[in-house]
């Protein structure tokens, strides 16, 4: 009777150690998936934040290479200067706008534009805007706003400097109509027929949102 007991149970260790060269026995770890790649307790993680977009310049006379151009000399002298930062960060957009060397204690309105700098303001095209509005030129407050477009308006203190940042959920990263930072001459009016104008264009720098 012993030595069948004996003999059932090295059947059983022998099957196990078998079975276990295959798959392990007794319910071992699965085989680990090749380096790199997401596991169903790891999974890839959505809405990080994405790298700063960030251009620097110093404001002069347009030229074909110019990241930042002045059209007014006498409001955004030559040598003035600017940093705008554009940042991702879960649907959002943040855009911050640091300048230096304008007019001291004076307004002055600020738009994100479709297009590049060129020669004269007008070559950086109209706003850009969300939901475009299909009347042109947009002066209508339901297209012409600051969430829908992207208004970075700011008052310089008694040095000439100014900060301004604005953040909203535009969709630059499928968006290829957001090339320039244009300042205008006076803050962006908001009623009926003037919404979004805000004076002469003043000065231009190639940017990326």
């Amino acid at each position: 009777m012993l030595q069948q007991r004996t003999r059932l149970l090295g059947s059983i260790f022998g099957a196990c150690a078998a079975v276990a060269l295959v798959a392990g026995c007794g319910g071992g770890q699965p085989t680990p998936p090749p380096a790199g790649q997401p596991t169903q307790e790891h999974p890839p993680t959505h809405g990080q934040t994405a790298a700063a977009k960030q251009a620097s310049a110093t404001f002069g006379p347009y030229k074909p290479d110019a990241k930042a151009v002045t059209y007014d000399p006498a409001l955004v002298p030559d040598g003035a200067q600017i940093n705008l930062t554009s940042q991702r960060s879960g649907g959002q957009t943040k855009i911050t706008v640091d300048l230096k060397g304008l007019v001291p204690n004076r307004e002055y309105g600020a738009h994100v534009h479709t297009k590049p700098c060129g020669p004269t303001g007008e070559d950086a095209g109209p706003h850009f805007q969300e939901k475009a509005d299909p009347v042109k030129p947009s002066v209508d407050p339901a297209f012409a706003n600051p969430k829908n477009e992207v208004w970075l308006d700011f008052h310089t203190d008694a040095q000439g400097n100014a900060s301004t940042s604005a953040d909203g959920n535009w969709s630059f990263d499928t968006r290829q109509d957001a090339k320039s930072f244009v300042i205008h001459s006076s803050h962006t009016h908001t009623e009926p027929g003037k919404a979004g104008t805000a004076g002469d264009r003043l000065a231009c720098l190639n940017a990326s949102f």
